[in-house]
């Protein structure tokens, strides 16, 4: 049996596209093991998954002033001793990394052993941690045609985004059920990402009573940004977290409004959902949510808002305008040759797994 150690973490983006290659490696008879930090969003979700999980410690390295830059760099010297021990112990065939910093020692420490290592690259541009991680890496994956040319090109392979399978598997029936919706009214789902977004949700709450016309509104809104007023409002619908039934409500959606972290937007477009971006503006972020946005809106795929630039008239219009011009995005979609991330990525894993004997 071949041994693959899953690397990733800090935030969702950084495990989910790990955990929708838990199946396929299953079924490929892989011993899957999963390094992350102590007490990092993937300790939990990996665990749901059965899967050994190894914790080392983990620091940031920021660009800015913060106390913590004096002593974040002994978290990741330990993190790399830990790393090293754990890569000893556990005799990987392959590493593949999804990013964030807990990763970085893991990759270096894989190097070290002369394992091969997959790195993924979500985002138009690549952070530093994955930046730090590619001389090490065997190849390294990504979503946009525009990223190639910011990586070694001997390495860059564009493959997109593993979606989860379960995602495409949900059910409009028990949607309705769930939401209480009647089957003759278009559905407008909304989501703020996995902490929600305070400015995406006073705008479309700013807005709610004219979407509320054309429209049945299911929100994700994120933890502690329920509005009480709104609870018993005809057509709507607020959830801070949705998990189980997130397969459901994609399934019941005819657009979107989002984020645009890439692997959220990544598994808009496997699903087929025309859908308005609106980005966490540069001043909140390196600006990776609005490169891929652009991105998105350039080859066609679905429509974009700067955060700045909201207002209620202008948002109203571009929600109405993609609602009626769906099938073109889907068309554009259709065409983009976007699925099948996890046999590509899982053929690369097959690949540098069977490496002769280090």
């Amino acid at each position: 049996m071949k041994r693959i150690v899953l690397t990733g973490g800090g935030t969702a983006g950084h495990v989910t596209p790990n955990m929708a290659l838990i199946p396929k490696l299953r079924e490929l008879d892989y011993d899957i093991q999963y390094i992350g930090s102590y007490d990092g969003i993937e300790k939990k979700l990996i665990e749901k998954m059965e899967i050994p999980y190894h914790g080392i410690s983990s620091g940031k390295l920021r660009r800015y002033f913060d106390l913590k830059n004096f002593t974040d760099p002994f978290r990741v010297l330990k993190g790399c001793q830990e790393a090293r021990k754990l890569m000893k112990e556990l005799k990987p065939d392959v590493v593949f990394s999804k990013g964030g910093f807990v990763a970085v020692p893991v990759v270096l420490a894989a190097k070290s052993y002369h394992i091969p290592v997959i790195i993924h690259e979500s985002d138009m541009t690549p952070g530093l941690a994955n930046k730090l991680a590619f001389p090490s890496a065997t190849k390294v994956c990504c979503n946009f045609p525009e990223t190639l040319s910011c990586l070694p090109k001997e390495k860059a392979v564009l493959t997109g985004s593993p979606i989860r399978r379960e995602l495409k598997e949900g059910s409009r029936s028990e949607a309705l059920k769930f939401c209480g919706f009647t089957d003759g009214k278009p559905v407008l789902m909304v989501i703020g990402g996995s902490l929600g977004s305070a400015n995406v949700n006073a705008a479309i709450r700013s807005i709610l009573p004219e979407l509320l016309k054309t429209f049945q509104v299911v929100h994700l809104c994120g933890k502690g940004k329920l509005d009480p007023s709104l609870a018993h409002t005809a057509g709507y619908v607020q959830y801070e977290y949705i998990e189980k039934e997130l397969p459901d409500l994609f399934a019941l959606a005819d657009i979107v409004v989002s984020r645009a972290g890439a692997n959220a937007i990544c598994e808009l477009l496997e699903l087929r959902k025309p859908s308005l971006l609106i980005p966490l503006g540069s001043n909140a972020s390196r600006g990776d949510q609005i490169l891929n946005a652009e991105s998105f809106q350039r080859q066609g795929f679905m429509e974009m808002l700067l955060e700045e630039d909201l207002n209620d008239q202008l948002l109203l219009d571009t929600i109405t305008k993609l609602y009626h011009s769906r099938a073109d995005y889907q068309a554009a979609m259709e065409k983009s040759g976007a699925s099948s991330a996890i046999e590509k990525i899982t053929s690369l894993i097959e690949q540098a797994a069977s490496q002769p004997s280090r």
